[in-house]
């Protein structure tokens, strides 16, 4: 499952290393460095998961995790700390965390870790291992795509873009959805990228004979739909 995740850590070469390896994995990723500006963005709601270390300057990750709970905001978060005993974890447990994950960590594990709590708060997203769009199919855990008996090689981007399509088969989805859940924030888009990124997969999607499965709907967007 392509994500849109937030990291809410202060420390520059932990951020870093989360934010590259996940981006890796072709998930969107937005970064912040403080406690206020962390729970800013996870106030919006936007977000499949959040990653948040517990020492932040201005506001520590418990008071921005117990906020988000008390605004009902039930978005699925790991807390990062370098404080592992029993106590430190009950606490970061019963402030609203579904993980506790103690630093220093691998970077599978906290992959590992982040991918079981979204599937906990989603059962929907553990039975889903594969997406298939008329013969258009995309098995979510090997990260490959068919259209028939044929493999399209695709970047993590496509992939991102392709994933969210099919999860939303039929519904029109805007340029301004797919900026959000596939790009991240800091982002500054230029005004046809995703017009552009869908020309390619159309040209990697639809060979000579197959008939297309992507469709672009004037004034909203686009639209997968099974070919009839």
């Amino acid at each position: 499952m392509t994500m849109r995740i937030l990291v809410i850590e202060d420390e520059a070469r932990t951020a870093d290393f989360i934010e590259r390896g996940l981006k890796e994995k072709g998930h969107a990723v937005d970064v912040c460095r403080t406690g206020p500006e962390g729970l800013s963005f996870a106030l919006d709601g936007q977000h499949d998961a959040i990653i948040l270390d517990r020492m932040l300057p201005q506001m520590d990750g418990l008071t921005v995790l117990k906020t988000l709970r008390a605004e009902d905001k039930q978005t699925p978060a790991i807390i990062l700390s370098a404080l592992g005993q029993i106590d430190h974890r009950v606490e970061g447990l019963k402030a609203g965390s579904d993980d506790y994950l103690v630093k220093p960590f691998a970077f599978s594990e906290l992959l590992a870790r982040l991918e079981a709590i979204v599937r906990r708060r989603d059962p929907r997203a553990a039975e889903q291992t594969e997406l298939k769009v008329d013969d258009l199919r995309l098995d979510l855990e090997k990260r490959r795509a068919f259209r028939g008996a044929r493999e399209i090689d695709l970047l993590p981007r496509e992939f991102a873009i392709l994933e969210y399509l099919m999860r939303n088969a039929g519904r029109p989805v805007t340029r301004t959805m797919l900026l959000n859940h596939v790009w991240d924030y800091q982002f500054e888009p230029q005004a046809n990228v995703v017009d552009v990124h869908i020309s390619r997969l159309r040209r990697k999607i639809d060979a000579a004979g197959e008939r297309p499965l992507i469709e672009t709907l004037r004034g909203e967007g686009y639209r997968i739909r099974s070919a009839t």
